[in-house]
């Protein structure tokens, strides 16, 4: 019988592919899966292949393990693809904050909207274009499950730049949203039944209930009682808006006009402004530990992580049926977000692979924000598809944190000098500087 193989690419990103491959091993039928783990650094790839190794022998998994520097080869016959890439490394990521931040541009996390989503897309898909043809070529029947932020540009240029059907994105910010919510509410997770749709990162819980009763009531009380709860913004804009969004504070802030702008807002919602260098930080050291305990023949103690790509490969691979949730090209799924943006909806999984759920229109509240999102994002698809370096700043422009920010010829500087200092990441007609 033919073994399931999962390539992992950027598979050095070593502490999430530790996670995933932990829930893959959890599953029996998935146990002795072919695992190619691929990246273009030959210390990480190394890293990920011993700790691979020794997550397999911790659960009783007799995988095949193999690593490989060369994609393609990596690539040949697999079932599953998972990218995980962060081009640019921590290097790209703190350009992207220290740059803006000379402009007075504030950001928290910049890797989903606003001036660093659009640049961290920018320098990620002429990978993903060399990855799609790959696919298309050594593997057209994989799936392809992304979780390279940000989520929804890269789900949109993979479809329409490669042409490739069989792309899903993934996100926890779902799962973790509800099981923290129903932890506040005091109802088990397990017992909660809730609807959430919209945008990646900018989602929205339709529905939130127990035994058939709407716990958003519960929810009021207890926001009501607390004032730390009111001092986030996840919560402010719920109480305004009429509906939970799924993503944390720190990235919500980004993505609205109304908060990182104003010293007020960011001491009355605590918002951490750079954070997610902290964050990048802590990666590379969690990297470093268990590089160096693998050296050491010491235990690397990984815990299981309930992400969505294990669920979906075992369900597609023994016809168990799933939901979960996933990013896909709306093509009808909310009546009133664009066809050709990618939305963030329910999805069957099962033998026939992932089906998403059309959830019909969102509150018009809900609708226009998202369309806000979804215009940045075709803007910056659209400069890769048409080599047009005018809908950077375009897209700049109409971003709602960015536009807040800076008067339209500092953004177009902005660009300008983003685009110089990531050089030869972004594709060659994307390198010129307009001025204004």
């Amino acid at each position: 019988m033919t073994r399931t193989k999962i390539v992992f690419v950027g598979a050095g990103s070593v502490v999430f592919t530790q996670g995933l491959l932990a829930d893959l091993f959890a599953f029996p039928e998935l146990k002795d899966a072919h695992i190619a783990l691929h990246d273009i650094d030959p210390e990480r790839l190394a890293t990920a292949q011993g700790a691979a190794r020794l997550i397999a022998d911790d659960r009783g998994a007799s995988p095949r393990i193999t690593a490989h520097a060369d994609r393609r080869e990596a690539l040949a016959g697999a079932h599953f693809v998972i990218n995980i890439i962060q081009v640019g490394m921590r290097e790209a990521t703190r350009t992207d904050f220290d740059v803006p931040a000379g402009y007075g541009l504030r950001q928290t996390i910049g890797d989903t909207l606003g001036i660093g989503g659009i640049f961290r897309a920018l320098r990620t898909f002429p990978v993903l274009r060399a990855l799609g043809a790959d696919i298309a070529e050594l593997c057209p029947d994989a799936w392809l499950l992304n979780y390279t932020n940000p989520m929804a540009m890269n789900v949109g240029y993979l479809r329409r730049a490669t042409g490739l059907t069989r792309v899903v994105g993934l996100c926890h910010s779902v799962y973790w949203t509800m099981q923290g919510l129903a932890e506040l509410v005091g109802v088990p997770y397990e017992e909660v039944d809730y609807l959430a749709a919209g945008v990646n990162h900018q989602a929205w819980v339709l529905r939130f209930e127990h035994a058939g009763a709407d716990l958003y009531p519960k929810l009021d009380a207890l926001i009501a009682r607390d004032e730390q709860l009111r001092r986030r913004v996840r919560v402010d804009m719920y109480r305004r808006l009429g509906y939970y969004p799924t993503e944390t504070s720190e990235h919500s802030s980004e993505y609205v006009p109304w908060y990182l702008g104003h010293d007020s807002e960011i001491s009355r919602l605590r918002l951490p402004v750079g954070a997610y260098l902290d964050i990048v930080d802590e990666n590379v050291a969690a990297y470093e530990s268990t590089r160096a305990a693998l050296a050491a023949g010491q235990p690397v103690p990984v815990e299981s992580t309930m992400e969505y790509a294990p669920q979906i490969i075992h369900s597609i691979t023994t016809g168990t049926p799933r939901t979960v949730y996933g990013n896909v090209p709306n093509q009808g799924l909310i009546d009133n977000l664009p066809a050709e943006g990618v939305v963030e909806v329910p999805c069957l999984v099962d033998r026939l692979g992932v089906q998403p759920t059309r959830v019909g229109a969102l509150p018009p509240q809900l609708a226009a924000l998202n369309r806000t999102y979804l215009s940045v994002n075709d803007l910056v698809v659209r400069a890769a598809l048409e080599d047009d370096p005018r809908h950077i700043r375009h897209a700049a422009m109409i971003d709602p944190a960015t536009a807040a920010a800076l008067p339209v010829e500092r953004i177009w500087d902005l660009c300008d000098d983003l685009v110089r200092a990531h050089g030869n990441l972004l594709q060659p007609a994307l390198r010129t500087t307009l001025g204004h």
